[in-house]
């Protein structure tokens, strides 16, 4: 099947899940996550309708940036882990940073926002499972509420929602608890109303499971093999 083909079954499969729990498909976001990829494959999805996309990597991002700089309304997610020292390239590289762990990744990004005027969409990533080979806060973490009090001084950053990876399993509902407590911990934090927090985004399923995220309440679905076929890389 061709990439276009792909997007057009995955849709119709968002559309399914929504459904069985009564939300509209069109709250759920799909990105189409490209890391890996060449610009050809991303100019693809992008021709079937996609218009986010997700890179994990800074470095590899930056190399194929200029051959995708023509998709004007396209906007890019970094999603992966970034280290500190590389805020600066990615502030001037993305639209919105979905893996925030620490207040001194925010501030430094908050920084780098402000030196290349403009404001960044973050996500605050949350390791659900508890995994040390994962990145993230853990839920019950005194970090997570040091961003969230640090909020209304990062003026750069819209902390836009939670973001999450659950751990591994063959079964796809063995995501489903995981995902359940990311959604119970945005619903609890949106309770109260913080200043400079919208809470609206929960970015939690992949191919593997995404119909159980979306049953959870995920409102962006990250997909990448079932769109784009087995990684180019690493």
């Amino acid at each position: 099947m061709s990439i276009a083909d792909n997007i057009v079954r995955i849709r119709d499969r968002i559309a399914s899940a929504a459904a069985s729990v009564g939300r509209n498909p069109e709250e759920i976001t799909l990105m189409a996550v490209s890391k890996t990829f060449p610009a050809d494959p991303i100019r693809e999805a992008y021709g079937a309708g996609i218009r986010v996309f997700g890179e994990n990597r800074v470095q590899e991002f930056g190399g194929k940036a200029d051959a995708l700089r023509d998709l004007a309304d396209a906007r890019w997610h970094m999603i992966g882990h970034l280290q500190s020292n590389k805020t600066s390239k990615a502030a001037e590289l993305f639209h919105a940073i979905d893996s925030v762990d620490s207040v001194r990744l925010a501030e430094k990004l908050n920084d780098a926002a402000k030196a290349a005027d403009k404001k960044l969409d973050v996500l605050i990533e949350v390791n659900v499972g508890g995994e040390e080979a994962k990145s993230g806060i853990a839920p019950d973490s005194p970090e997570l509420e040091r961003i969230l009090e640090a909020a209304s001084s990062l003026d750069r950053l819209r902390i836009r929602g939670l973001m999450t990876i659950p751990p591994f399993t063959e079964d796809p509902q063995g995501a489903r608890p995981y995902f359940r407590k990311l959604r119970q911990l945005r619903d609890a934090i949106r309770g109260r109303s913080l200043p400079a927090v919208d809470m609206d985004v929960l970015s939690m399923g992949m191919s593997h499971d995404f119909e159980v995220a979306i049953e959870e309440g995920s409102t962006c679905v990250r997909v990448g093999t079932a769109i784009f076929g087995s990684r180019a890389g690493p």
